[in-house]
Formats: C-alpha cells, sequence, structure tokens
C-alpha cells in the first residue's frame, strides 16, 4: 500500500508540475495524454490485473518522461540543451529518449501480458512477436504525429519536434528497436523471477 501511494504521489506532483505553465498547454495535452490514459487503465485494472512491481515501476518512470517532455516541448527540455553544448549536438536530443521508452516499456508490457496469458510458450517465438509487436507500435505513433500535424499545421510543430532532422521517423523507430531489443536483453531474467513471485503469492 505505501509503495501504491508513493507511486500515486510521484506521478501527481510532475503531472502537476508539468501542467505549470508549460511551453504551450496544446502541446502538454498531446504529450501528457498517454501518461492520463496510461494511468487510467492503472487504476481500472488494478485488482482484475495487478502488474509485477517492475513493470509499474517502468511504466511511472516512461509517465516522467511524457510529462517532463510535455512542460518543455522534447525540443527544450534544458538537460538535453547542456547535452547539446557539451557535445556538440545539433539538436536537442530529448525526444530520443522518449522514443527508446517507447520501446523499452511496451517490451515489457507486453511480455507481462503474454507470459501471465500462457499466448506463446516458446521463448523465441515470444521475442519475435514483442520486437514486431513493438516497432508496430511506434510506427502507428508516428502516423498519430502525421495525423495531428496535418490536422492542426504548425500549432503541432513543438509535438513533432523534428527540429529540421531529415530522419527523424526513422531515427525515432530504431530507438525504439533499440529500446525494445535491450529491455528483452537486460530485464527478462529479473522479470521472470517478479513474475513467479506474483504467481506464487496470487495462487496463479
Amino acid at each position: 500500500m505505501a509503495i501504491r501511494s508513493l507511486w500515486l504521489i510521484i506521478f501527481l506532483v510532475i503531472l502537476i508540475w508539468s501542467a505549470i505553465s508549460p511551453h504551450d498547454y496544446f502541446t502538454w495535452f498531446l504529450e501528457v495524454l498517454p501518461a492520463l490514459i496510461g494511468i487510467v487503465v492503472l487504476a481500472v485494472t488494478r485488482q482484475s490485473f495487478p502488474l509485477t512491481p517492475l513493470l509499474y515501476t517502468l511504466i511511472l518512470i516512461h509517465c516522467l518522461v511524457l510529462m517532463v517532455g510535455g512542460h518543455y516541448t522534447y525540443a527544450e527540455v534544458p538537460l538535453f540543451n547542456d547535452f547539446k553544448a557539451w557535445f556538440g549536438f545539433e539538436r536537442n536530443n530529448y525526444d530520443k529518449l522518449g522514443h527508446f521508452m517507447q520501446g523499452f516499456v511496451p517490451a515489457l508490457i507486453a511480455r507481462e501480458l503474454i507470459v501471465r496469458k500462457g499466448i506463446i510458450p516458446e521463448r523465441f517465438w515470444m521475442n519475435f512477436f514483442i520486437i514486431c509487436f513493438c516497432l508496430a507500435f511506434s510506427a502507428f505513433y508516428e502516423l498519430i504525429e502525421w495525423a495531428v500535424a496535418s490536422a492542426t499545421g504548425d500549432s503541432a510543430e513543438a509535438f513533432l519536434g523534428t527540429q529540421g532532422y531529415i530522419w527523424d521517423t526513422q531515427s525515432d523507430m530504431a530507438l525504439a528497436l533499440i529500446g525494445t531489443i535491450l529491455a528483452l536483453f537486460s530485464l527478462s531474467k529479473w522479470h521472470d523471477q517478479q513474475l513467479r513471485r506474483f504467481f506464487k503469492v496470487n495462487g496463479q
């Protein structure tokens, strides 16, 4: 209960901070909307389908990335502007962190659902499916960005965050792919341990 309360407090504090004088509220809403949808889904499924602590933690981190990006816009996050100056980058690369997380966290979400539902028992094909799913999700998000930009014109420029980089879409998807593979490679054993403990505690 204490951990759950701490999770919610962190989420709400950063959400409120991000909503105070953001770069502009239209961009803030677009960037933060996935986090708002996410917390509603987590609240609705908390009793019927609780997740492992690892996954709840990763989802919170991803939400924080979204809310920071919503406050400043992905092209103007101060720390990454400093990185731009320190390392001679041509652009603010905070959006690349966002797209990396777009692969890293959904990979563990998909993995937990597949393992707990017993959908794909063979490990190789499970990982293959997760990689395909995360790439498809990344591509779908790029289509959403395109649709928003087409519908709203210049007002969506901060949401797109291309910063004049012609390969922005392709590099976004590449970062999501790297995030997916890294999550599966680095966290699968830890995730399996938590899943076994979860099944034991919940009698599943």
